[in-house]
């Protein structure tokens, strides 16, 4: 299995994944030619890739989505409640193309089984998912003000997880970010904390986790040295060994990240 991240933050996301003859992607959330750059920059042609899943439907997650499904016939797969309050943003959906999923049965794409959880955030139905090509195990968890029950029973023993990182919250509390947007984004139905996140990513690594990929850095509220060091020093200090005992590394916001193979 391979991942990359293509995009992450909050000016667009996306995500690659593939296995064998299976590619993915999850969000589209920058327009289609940014996005299909970032493929050919990690050698992959947006033509082969086989499907979209989405997480939620606001715009830094979705703003490519309809261009590319209809530039290569690439089926979306949302739940209802998000299809429901995307589609009027998406333009013309071509009916084969229009695919749900729920949040209490696993499906199949060609080489993947996909199982979707439940984050909490500001959308209607926001959704994280674990991907399984048989051998290894990947999750993906951003956009959620808490950590949930159905993250916690999805998340560990996966080989790689992508967790949100969001912000620091001196950072939040001191910035110039007005005072009913600071509640939203520490709020439960916000974004994850840098500590958080690290609490989070040390339960995750006494259950397996070999590779964790901090994501979806506020460029206002946080830095990735930050992101990075928080996490790094609660794993230390639980006597966790870099580099030997997991892998840790920061998505980039505006670019093409590192390829990971699992």
């Amino acid at each position: 299995m391979k991942f990359c991240s293509l995009y992450s933050g909050s000016s667009g996301n996306s995500l690659f994944i593939s296995n064998n003859e299976t590619k993915l992607l999850v969000d589209a959330g920058l327009s289609g030619i940014k996005i299909q750059n970032a493929l050919k920059t990690i050698g992959e042609n947006p033509s082969e890739i086989c499907g979209i899943l989405v997480t939620h439907e606001h715009s830094d997650h979705i703003h490519g989505l309809g261009v590319l499904s209809r530039r290569f016939d690439l089926p979306i797969y949302a739940n209802q409640e998000t299809w429901d309050a995307m589609a009027d943003g998406l333009g013309k959906i071509a009916p084969h193309n229009m695919r749900t999923f729920d949040f209490e049965q696993a499906f199949s794409l060609m080489d993947f089984e996909i199982k979707a959880f439940k984050t909490s955030h500001d959308a209607v139905a926001s959704a994280g998912f674990s991907i399984n090509n048989g051998k290894k195990r990947l999750g993906i968890a951003t956009d959620s003000g808490l950590i949930t029950t159905e993250m916690m029973e999805t998340l560990p023993g996966c080989d790689l997880v992508v967790l949100e990182s969001n912000h620091d919250p001196s950072m939040l509390e001191a910035g110039r970010y007005p005072f009913y947007l600071k509640q939203r984004i520490k709020s439960d139905f916000g974004h994850l904390s840098n500590e958080i996140a690290a609490k989070t990513a040390l339960e995750l690594v006494k259950t397996g986790t070999k590779k964790l990929v901090l994501a979806h850095l506020s460029e206002e509220n946080n830095y990735p040295l930050l992101a990075y060091e928080t996490t790094a020093c609660i794993l230390t200090g639980a006597g966790v060994v870099l580099e030997k005992d997991v892998t840790l590394c920061v998505a980039k916001r505006s670019g093409v990240s590192e390829i990971i193979e699992l």
